[in-house]
């Protein structure tokens, strides 16, 4: 007995030593995976209820990095109590594989196996905060060092005239605008005085360039930018997306870092199509319900914001985001405003010596005269407006604005064109004639600037097929004939005199 005890303590103390030897091989084989992971900057996740660690609090790590909070592993434990566990095992001393239907546990029906839960994929995880010793040394340089590189209003207006054209007011508007909220934003004032946020409207009809401003003043600051829709936005609780989704997409913007995603841009366009509903007799889901959403967070509030998706209801983790130095910049068409406007400026029309005349205002910009009067009729709710102090109108595009877009601008298309076409050796030119029969064109569909592009790719489309066919043409000329379907282009041969070939004149009849 002896000697048999002898042995089965020897085989004991074997097999301990193994499972010790394999635990720190595969100890040693996680940590490897965690230095060689490029994800130690973000958050580790709870992989049952989706919360990140800065609020699930301290979590259990397991193999795989599999993590789970305290709050999980208790739910776990009571169901195990219970005995109510889907997919376990109906009999745990059964040797029965198929009293597992599920098949949740691998080739063993009787050990938990954590691989079919796969990995948080990056987009829902977020970015780890610097550690606090670390961000009270580094948060005055950081700030002094950020203004310092914020340019000036004259500044941030010369590198949008570089893509913008026209619009001189709105530009001037704008660069001051963002220049007093970043300045807010990287030197907080500090004493009794507090400085407000400068939330901005834009209005102005369709294609005259409100969110292509928008887009080239974020590219300009570095800051990230999220254009939303409001018109997909609706009430919590309805089909659609809340309007939590406009900072969901700002933080994806911002690639999961809060810190940068609390100082960035949020665009919401087509502001005007959640204006109050008239003559309903329904609940305002996506009208007036919406606006009221929208005051917590354009006034600066900690809101609860889905990581990775843009819905609370996705399995995703959660975090909270101060809208505090958020800046939210919203823009819409507002059809049939300008008539509220003249509507109003005419109330004393008529006859005498003090009367207006009903004309008086048809050659002018009726929206820059717009007040919170003519908004409030429109459907816009006064909380709504009141938290947007800033507004201003951007004219409708004319003739010559139209011709200077296509071809002024850092990125006109034409230069996109001409740029196709030097890569197989050919120059692109375009006649002035041309271009003004281009924007006469544009000016009938009455989509603004974006009229330009379709009407450019229909006559393109001919030379872009045409010109690799022959090595030998070395510019293309456009004319207003060849845009009227009239005539062709003018085709130019390497050291030959101009001949117009006969197949554009075909294609173009």
């Amino acid at each position: 007995m002896d000697d048999k005890d002898n042995n089965f303590t020897d085989d004991m103390d074997d097999e301990l030593k193994n499972d010790t030897s394999d635990k720190k091989d595969n100890q040693k084989s996680n940590n490897d995976v965690i230095k060689n992971d490029d994800n130690n900057q973000y958050e580790d996740i709870c992989y049952m209820c989706r919360r990140p660690e800065s609020q699930a609090g301290r979590l259990l790590k397991m193999a795989g990095s599999f993590c789970v909070c305290a709050d999980c592993m208790q739910k776990t434990f009571n169901l195990m109590n219970t005995g109510d566990i889907p997919g376990f095992p109906n009999d745990p001393g059964s040797k029965d594989p198929n009293s597992n239907p599920n098949n949740l546990f691998g080739s063993n029906p009787f050990g938990f196996n954590l691989g079919y839960i796969g990995d948080i994929p990056k987009s829902q995880r977020l970015k780890k905060k610097p550690a606090p010793e670390a961000s009270a040394k580094t948060e005055e340089d950081i700030k002094t060092l950020d203004f310092r590189k914020l340019p000036p209003p004259h500044k941030i207006k010369e590198s949008l005239d570089e893509y913008v054209i026209g619009q001189e007011k709105a530009k001037k508007v704008i660069s001051v605008a963002v220049y007093n909220h970043y300045k807010r934003v990287t030197k907080d004032a500090s004493g009794d005085i507090e400085i407000g946020k400068s939330n901005m409207l834009m209005i102005g009809p369709t294609g005259c360039g409100k969110t292509y401003l928008v887009q080239t003043l974020a590219r300009i600051l570095n800051v990230p930018l999220a254009i939303t829709d409001a018109t997909s936005l609706t009430e919590a609780g309805y089909i659609g997306d809340d309007v939590e989704s406009v900072l969901s997409k700002l933080l994806m913007a911002a690639e999961n870092d809060v810190e940068r995603a609390e100082t960035g841009i949020v665009f919401i366009d087509e502001i005007d199509k959640i204006a109050k509903k008239k003559n309903t007799t329904s609940r305002d889901v996506s009208g007036e319900s919406v606006q009221q959403g929208l005051l917590r967070i354009l006034e600066g509030a900690d809101v609860q914001v889905p990581v990775g998706a843009t819905s609370k209801n996705a399995m995703v983790p959660m975090t909270n985001i101060n809208t505090r130095n958020i800046l939210f910049i919203c823009g819409g068409a507002f059809p049939e405003l300008d008539k509220l406007i003249k509507n109003r400026l005419l109330k004393g029309s008529g006859i005498g010596f003090n009367s207006v005349l009903s004309d008086k205002y048809d050659d002018d910009d009726v929206l820059s005269h717009v007040t919170n009067e003519d908004l409030r009729e429109f459907g816009m709710i006064p909380e709504f407006i009141g938290r947007l102090p800033v507004v201003y109108t951007l004219n409708g595009l004319d003739k010559s604005m139209l011709v200077k877009i296509m071809s002024e601008p850092k990125n006109a298309i034409l230069k996109q064109y001409q740029k196709l076409l030097a890569l197989d050796g050919v120059e692109l030119l375009f006649d002035d004639d041309a271009l003004e029969a281009i924007a006469d064109k544009a000016l009938e569909k009455e989509t603004g600037a974006r009229a330009l592009r379709s009407i450019i790719e229909e006559f393109m489309l001919d030379i872009m097929y045409e010109i690799p066919k022959d090595r030998s043409i070395g510019r293309v000329t456009i004319t207003r004939d060849y845009i009227e379907s009239k005539g062709g282009p003018r085709i130019e041969l390497r050291g030959a005199t101009p001949v117009l070939p006969s197949n554009f004149a075909e294609n173009s009849n």
